[in-house]
């Protein structure tokens, strides 16, 4: 079925040099997530979308239109944008009107994950990695269970397949150490790249999380200046 440009999107567009690295590209922001990450600071997106205002595709269009010939390419982020079944055909019309695709993801969808790689329909794949690769941890972060074995597997596609990719951590003091992160690098071994960021403490999903003090700037250049070191060791 033909994508409908009066679809209704909850979420907003903008620009951003340092979504994409080296690209300024639009962001399509979409709601919705099958995680409740405690650090998440996007609540409203997650928990209450109902709110947000309705954006039709045929307006974002138009819009693109305007930055054409000015922007690199369009992410599509969220909340988890493969919750949504429209997400390969909005994909595919980004496509066809000449953008670079980028597709942010919790990686909860490898199945969809690999068919838009198969079929040329995302460019760029980031994907959050929310705590060391185990069970208890990842539940701990994420509030759903029994999601690592999925997570496991778009990890795989990522770092077996030919599309071009990174991957991305939010340390949060109270939750990660700097080790839980070099332990991640360690096991995302000849991945393109971990990139890692700091933590929001503005309006998270876990209020008790609004008091912490995000790591210094140095600290977090400290971290990646290691990941970088773990993770291109062959």
């Amino acid at each position: 079925m033909a994508l409908q440009h009066n679809l209704p999107i909850k979420g907003f567009i903008e620009t951003s040099f340092v979504d994409w690295h080296g690209k300024l590209c639009a962001v399509i922001v979409l709601p919705h997530c099958n995680f409740r990450c405690r650090y998440c600071h996007n609540t409203d997106l997650v928990l209450r979308p109902e709110m947000l205002q309705d954006i039709d595709f045929g307006s974002i269009l138009k819009r693109l239109a305007q930055l054409k010939g000015w922007v690199d390419g369009v992410c599509i982020s969220g909340g988890e944008p493969t919750l949504h079944t429209f997400l390969p055909d909005i994909l595919a019309v980004l496509k066809q009107q000449g953008f670079l695709t980028k597709l942010d993801t919790n990686g909860s969808s490898p199945t969809l994950l690999q068919a838009l790689i198969d079929e040329g329909l995302v460019d760029y794949v980031a994907m959050d990695i929310k705590s060391s690769l185990d069970e208890d941890s990842y539940c701990n972060i994420t509030q759903t269970p029994h999601m690592l074995k999925t997570i496991k597997k778009s990890i795989n596609i990522l770092k077996t397949g030919t599309a071009q990719h990174e991957f991305r951590f939010t340390v949060v003091p109270s939750l990660h150490y700097p080790e839980d992160v070099y332990r991640v690098a360690k096991q995302l071994n000849g991945a393109a790249r971990l990139r890692i960021q700091n933590f929001n403490p503005q309006e998270t999903l876990d209020p008790d999380l609004k008091s912490l003090t995000p790591l210094s700037d140095k600290d977090i250049a400290h971290i990646q200046k290691r990941v970088d070191q773990l993770i291109s060791i062959h």
